[in-house]
C-alpha cells in the first residue's frame, strides 16, 4: 500500500434521507453483512432506524476493506461493553480503530490507525409540547454553569437550541473517543470558545491539549463533530470553520457536504481529515 492508502484516516458520510430501498434492495444490501450482525438491525421497528442501522454497519466493514484490504469474509468487528466496535483480528494495526454515528438523515464514520476516534451527529429538532428552556433544563446536570450561561444567552430560541447541541455533540464525541459509554460524567467535560472559534476543552477543570476536534455545520438541522487524540508531532492544523492544513506539505483540505455521490466508493478521497461527499446509495459495495 502507498503512504496514503495505510493513513487510516477517513471520514465518510451518507444521507439516508436520500436512499430509498424496495424491500428487496434492503435484503440484498443487508446480505452483504456477517449473519450474526443482521438481527441488530431487524429489532427496529421504524424503517429509517433499521437503515441507519444497515449503512452503520456496512460503512465499518467497507472501511475496514478499503483501508486495510482485509478480504470481506474475513473482517471480525466485536463492540466493547460500551458498545465502540473494534477489529479484533488486526494484528498489523492494533491501534486501528474507528467511531460511527447516525441521528436524522446522516451516518457518518470515521477512522484513525494510530489514534482514538470519536465522531457525533446531531439533529437540532425542536422540542414537542415544550419551550426550549424547558427542553435544555432536562439536560442541566450534564452541563457546567459556564456551557449554561453560555447557551442561555445564545439569543432567540433557535440559536439557543443550536448552542446546546453545539455542546451536547462535543460531549459525546469525547465520551465516544474513549469508548467509556453512558457512565462518563459529562459535565466533567467543559468547553470555551470565541463565537465557535478558538475552541478549547477543559476536563476535570483542567486544559487539555491531548485532543483535536472539528466541528461542522452539515445542513441547517444536522451538526457533526469530531475527536481525535493529538499525535505526538502534529502535523495539521484548522485553518477556519472547514478547512485543515497539513503542516507537512502545506495543503489545504477542505470538508463539504456536495449531494453528487452515488456509491460508496466516491466517499473517500484517500486523503486525510476529509469528508468527500454525501452517499446517497448503497452501491458499489463488494465482498472482494
Amino acid at each position: 500500500m502507498t503512504e496514503e492508502e495505510i493513513s487510516g484516516v477517513r471520514r465518510w458520510l451518507v444521507d439516508i434521507a436520500r436512499w430509498r430501498p424496495s424491500p428487496a434492495q434492503f435484503d440484498a444490501a443487508a446480505a452483504f453483512l456477517p449473519p450474526h450482525e443482521r438481527p441488530a438491525i431487524a429489532r427496529f421497528l421504524k424503517e429509517d432506524d433499521r437503515k441507519r442501522a444497515l449503512v452503520s454497519r456496512l460503512l465499518q466493514y467497507s472501511l475496514v476493506r478499503h483501508v486495510l484490504r482485509i478480504p470481506f469474509r474475513q473482517i471480525n468487528i466485536c463492540r466493547t461493553p460500551e458498545g465502540k466496535p473494534y477489529l479484533s483480528n488486526c494484528s498489523t494495526f492494533p491501534n486501528f480503530n474507528f467511531n460511527t454515528s447516525h441521528q436524522g438523515d446522516y451516518v457518518g464514520i470515521a477512522s484513525e490507525l494510530l489514534c482514538l476516534v470519536g465522531l457525533d451527529i446531531v439533529s437540532v429538532s425542536k422540542p414537542q409540547g415544550e419551550t426550549t428552556t424547558e427542553f435544555i433544563s432536562n439536560f442541566s446536570s450534564y452541563l457546567t454553569d459556564h456551557e449554561w450561561d453560555c447557551i442561555v444567552r445564545a439569543g432567540t430560541p433557535s440559536e439557543v437550541l443550536t448552542e446546546f447541541y453545539r455542546h451536547w455533540c462535543l460531549k459525546e464525541a469525547f465520551v465516544k473517543a474513549i469508548g467509556a459509554g453512558i457512565g462518563f460524567e459529562l459535565r466533567r467535560l467543559e468547553f470555551h470558545h470565541e463565537h465557535w472559534t478558538n475552541i478549547s476543552i477543559h476536563v476535570d477543570g483542567e486544559l487539555s491539549k491531548k485532543w483535536r476536534f472539528w466541528i461542522f455545520k452539515l445542513d441547517e438541522m444536522h451538526l457533526i463533530c469530531i475527536y481525535s487524540q493529538r499525535a505526538s508531532r502534529g502535523c495539521c492544523k484548522q485553518l477556519q470553520e472547514n478547512t485543515v492544513q497539513c503542516k507537512r506539505c502545506g495543503g489545504t483540505i477542505t470538508f463539504y457536504t456536495g449531494k453528487s455521490s452515488r456509491s460508496f466508493h466516491f466517499l473517500d478521497s484517500g486523503t486525510a481529515y476529509t469528508i468527500t461527499g454525501v452517499a446517497s446509495s448503497v452501491t458499489g459495495i463488494r465482498h472482494s
